[in-house]
This record gives structure tokens, sequence and C-alpha cells, in this order.
């Protein structure tokens, strides 16, 4: 196991700072961070944490800086919706149910599908029944054998949208299943074919199922500030219809959302009409 000091230094390095950088905005002298990173000074947990809250270093994270220098995790993961979590929990639930007919996913930071609403049905007819077993990859959903690529008519774009928001987020947390994903799937070089899509907004995804084509555009809702590594590493998906035509056919799909899903998916959490993870179909 690397030493605190440098792993504090490969967060800094990640970040782009200097010594000085981080020093100023940690309120600390440069040289303190130089004896920090060499190892010739031992930082309290404290000091160790304001550091980390500069660099903008995730809570799981942290929790290994403490533990290189000999201190205690600071900081928690329990399973969303039980004991402290549960108002956290009904939040989420209550987002995603608000936001039907339209789909919402809850991701965690491997891009797994934690809980979805039932609008997200009407994306995975004949997806290959491998993918929907847990955990449930929504990259892996998108872009594997079996999945939704054949249907996504701008498949280069939404590809690389997704290359450059996973390539981000593997530069702030590096995280070593994510990468097999990135890639197996996103990798740059592969032959890729794809209509031009014309939007002056955003890039929308493009489904086209027969003769329907859906457009939908999405946005990404986290914790504010989380204490808690679950909330700090899950996010919101929610997707919006991108035209007229696509908000019609949800809002005729709404009418099919009825009753629970009791039976068809498990996972850590239960709410009436929202699915926790996937136990296949």
């Amino acid at each position: 196991m690397n030493s605190i000091g440098e792993m504090l230094r490969q967060w800094r390095h990640r970040r782009r700072l200097s010594q000085l950088d981080l020093a100023i905005a940690a309120d600390v002298s440069a040289r303190h961070v130089s004896l920090v990173e060499t190892g010739k000074s031992n930082p309290s947990a404290d000091m160790i944490l304001r550091l980390a809250d500069q660099l903008e270093v995730p809570l799981r994270e942290r929790n290994r800086l403490l533990l290189a220098a000999g201190f205690a995790p600071r900081y928690t993961e329990r399973p969303l919706g039980t004991g402290t979590l549960s108002t956290a929990g009904d939040a989420i639930a209550r987002v995603l149910r608000a936001h039907e007919p339209y789909p919402a996913v809850v991701l965690d930071r491997r891009w797994n599908i934690v809980m979805s609403n039932r609008a997200l049905d009407a994306f995975l007819v004949d997806v290959a029944p491998d993918l929907l077993r847990p955990p449930v990859n929504i990259v892996r959903l998108g872009l594997g054998r079996g999945g939704l690529a054949p249907r996504i008519v701008n498949l280069a774009e939404v590809r690389a949208v997704l290359r450059a928001r996973i390539s981000r987020q593997l530069a702030i947390a590096p995280d070593a299943e994510l990468h097999a994903i990135y890639e197996e799937l996103l990798a740059p070089g592969a032959d890729e074919t794809s209509r031009p899509v014309e939007s002056e907004v955003t890039i929308p995804m493009i489904f086209r199922f027969g003769d329907l084509e859906l457009r939908l555009f999405s946005t990404t809702t986290t914790f504010g500030t989380p204490l808690d590594i679950t909330l700090d590493e899950i996010s919101i998906e929610s997707y919006y219809p991108a035209d007229a035509e696509t908000a019609a056919y949800f809002e005729t799909f709404e009418g099919t959302l009825e009753g629970t899903f009791e039976g068809r998916f498990e996972g850590r959490f239960e709410a009436g009409g929202v699915r926790p993870g996937f136990e296949g179909f």
C-alpha cells in the first residue's frame, strides 16, 4: 500500500494542482504540504480530510487515505432505503415515481442500476436475458451484445457522450471495474457509423422501434452534501422527450403503468411502483 503522502500527491496530480495551489485552498503552508507528501510529517486525521476536501476526493477514497495514515474510516456505507438512509431512499422513490411516464434510473458509481421507475420497460423489449441479471449495467444494456445498440440511431454520438462522461469520472476516481467496461465498450477506434443529429440544444438519444422513433435527452441529479458513501456515489438519470412525438408516445404508455412489480425485481430497497435492481424477465 502506498503511504499517505504518496496517495495525497497522486490525488493532487490528478487535480493538476501545485503544492502551493493546494496549500492556499486548504489554508496551510506549502512547506507543510511538501512535508506530508514526502513522509517527513505525519498529518492528523483532520488535516487529511481538509486536504481531501480541497482535492474533491470521493468519500470512499477518503476512508482509504485515513486507513493509510493509521486512522479509522470516517464515512459509512449503508444500504439505500434502510436505517438512517430510509429518508433519502423515500425521497429518491418519490423522484422516480413523479418522473413517470418518462424513464428514470438510479445508478451507482459503476453505472449499475440500483432502482428504476416503471417507464424503463419501454426499452427492454427483446433485450438479451443475461443483460437483465443483476447487477444490470446501463452501459452494457445500451452498448453490449444483445442490448439496445441496434435500436440507437445515433450510436456514435451516444457512445461519444458516454465515453467523455466515464473518462472524466475515471480521472476523478479510478475504478478497475468501470475501467474494464470502458475498455470493452467505449475505447476509441471502433468503426462506427451514425446518422447526423440536428439539434441546437443538446445531443438526444434516438431509439427506433419498428416505425417508431423516440428522441430523449437526459439530466443527472446527485446529492449535494452527502456524508454516506452510498449517497456520494449514486446519481439519478432522468430522461425527457426531445420532441412532441416522443412525449405523445410516453403519455399513451402511461396508461399501462399500473400495479407493482413484486416477484419480478428484487434489491436493497422496497417501494411500491419503484423497482430496486433487476431480477430478470
